[in-house]
C-alpha cells in the first residue's frame, strides 16, 4: 500500500500527496520492523487502537520477545514478511531517486530486518522463543535492493544478507511486485 501510494504521487508529480505518503510510510516502517530503541514493546501507529501489551503482542503472531530486525509478520510466515521488508527498500530507493534519503531514518530496521530473516532462511533453526520455534520460510527474491543499498552504497557488514542474496541469484520474481531486481540492483554503485 505505502509502496503503491509513494509511487503514485511520483507518477502524478503531486508535492502533497509524496509528502503524505512518505509520512504514512516512515510511521508504519518503524511499526513493521522492531528495533530496541522502540523500547521493551514494538512501536504502534498512534490511532491502531493497540494500547496494551496483550494486544501488541496478539498482533504480533503471538510473539512476545522482541530482537532487533524481528518484523511484525516474522510469525505468520516469511512470505508476507518479505513484501514489508521489500516495500520498504523500494520506497526508500523511490525516495532516493527523488532526491529524499529515507535511509536515516529507515535503514538501520532494513539492515536488521534483512540479517534477522535471511538468516533463518539460510537453514537456521530457529530458537523456542521464536514463533514457539516453528518458522514458515519463503522469503523470496526480495533481498536485492535492501542488501545493495546498506551493504554496497553505505558499507554495512551484512554476512547473512550476502549469503542469501548470492546463493539467489539471478533473483528471478515472486510474480507480484518483486521481479529481476538483480538486474536492476546488483552491485550498482548508483
Amino acid at each position: 500500500m505505502m509502496e503503491a501510494a509513494v509511487g503514485i504521487a511520483v507518477f502524478l508529480e503531486d508535492r502533497t500527496a509524496y509528502d503524505a505518503a512518505v509520512t504514512r510510510f516512515l510511521n508504519r516502517a518503524r511499526a513493521f520492523v522492531y528495533l530496541p530503541s522502540d523500547g521493551a514493546l514494538p512501536y504502534t501507529v498512534p490511532g491502531s487502537g493497540l494500547d496494551t501489551s496483550s494486544e501488541i503482542i496478539g498482533y504480533w503472531q503471538g510473539q512476545s520477545t522482541f530482537v532487533a530486525g524481528l518484523a511484525q509478520e516474522t510469525c505468520r510466515d516469511f512470505v508476507h514478511t518479505g513484501y514489508g521488508i521489500s516495500a520498504i527498500s523500494h520506497v526508500a530507493e523511490t525516495s532516493r531517486i527523488q532526491g529524499r534519503d529515507l535511509y536515516p531514518q529507515v535503514g538501520e530496521r532494513l539492515r536488521q530486518a534483512l540479517g534477522f530473516h535471511s538468516r533463518y532462511q539460510l537453514g537456521e533453526a530457529p530458537p523456542s522463543w521464536l514463533c514457539g520455534g516453528s518458522l514458515t520460510r519463503g522469503l523470496g527474491p526480495i533481498t536485492e535492493v535492501g542488501f545493495n543499498a546498506m551493504s554496497n552504497r553505505l558499507g554495512n557488514l551484512m554476512t547473512n544478507t550476502q549469503t542469501l542474496t548470492l546463493q539467489q541469484r539471478p533473483a528471478g520474481t515472486n510474480n507480484l511486485f518483486v521481479a529481476w531486481e538483480t538486474l536492476t540492483h546488483a552491485d550498482n554503485p548508483n
